[in-house]
């Protein structure tokens, strides 16, 4: 099974050669679409060097700017599905998702639509040296999310996801008004609503090993309010798929 791995990337220069080297490690046949938004520290600079390294393996989407999660991931999708790959992955480029789960990942993928990096599932788990309090904000912002849009997963906010050809095709993009991290909320309710199915493989989830976090408790605040928007602009997807009508 060919995958494309998608990462976006913004100042993730001491990051990106180190990742794309442990990707390459794998027992998998992989190819890399690193999505940079001219990042000032020469990510996209970086980003150049390892598809000359890597001819035909890794390939560079440049970008004018910092555009965010959610165009840096639908102009990525664009991009993949004119390829002849059978799964792509979306994955942060600062080391937080393993890059040796995708073998498990692509191994539940057979049976599923879409698998999900999943940290609260058995066997998956969250950075040890978090706090209590950082912790429960991820525990609870999960529960939140979750259970408003009624969606029987465990990890809807995980970022680290493989999905089939098939059925990212099918995803309607046209429908999502999300940006940041609810994009990510939003994309695995649409799959839910369109009865696809979702399998979940555990990951343990690590804080970046060089760099700066791009999260924040504003961001985090912000994504509380426009779950409820989601919920209430893919009503009627919602209503379609429990009476059988898609």
């Amino acid at each position: 099974m060919r995958i494309t791995v998608i990462t976006p990337t913004y100042n993730e220069a001491e990051n990106l050669p180190n990742l794309v080297s442990a990707l390459f490690s794998l027992p998998l046949d992989l190819r890399i679409l690193i999505v940079d938004d001219n990042s000032p520290d020469g990510t996209g600079q970086a980003a150049d060097q390892l598809a000359t390294d890597y001819p035909g393996r890794v390939e560079v989407l440049h970008r004018p700017g910092k555009l965010g999660l959610r165009s840096a991931y639908l102009n990525g999708f664009q991009k993949v599905l004119e390829s002849d790959t059978q799964a792509i992955v979306q994955m942060d480029a600062d080391f937080s998702h393993d890059p040796s789960a995708l073998i498990a990942m692509a191994h539940l993928l057979e049976s599923n639509d879409v698998v999900l990096g999943s940290r609260y599932v058995k066997g998956g788990s969250v950075d040890e040296r978090w706090p209590v309090w950082r912790k429960s904000l991820s525990a609870f912002g999960n529960y939140y999310a979750r259970t408003i849009l009624g969606l029987p997963l465990r990890d809807v906010t995980t970022g680290y996801r493989m999905w089939r050809r098939e059925t990212l095709q099918q995803i309607p993009f046209e429908r999502i008004q999300s940006s940041g991290y609810v994009f990510l909320v939003e994309m695995a309710y649409l799959a839910h609503c369109l009865a696809f199915k979702i399998g979940e493989s555990p990951i343990y989830f690590a804080d970046r090993r060089w760099g700066k976090s791009k999260m924040s408790l504003k961001i985090q605040i912000e994504a509380a309010f426009r779950i409820w928007q989601v919920w209430w602009h893919n009503r009627d997807l919602k209503k379609a798929g429990k009476s059988g009508r898609l």
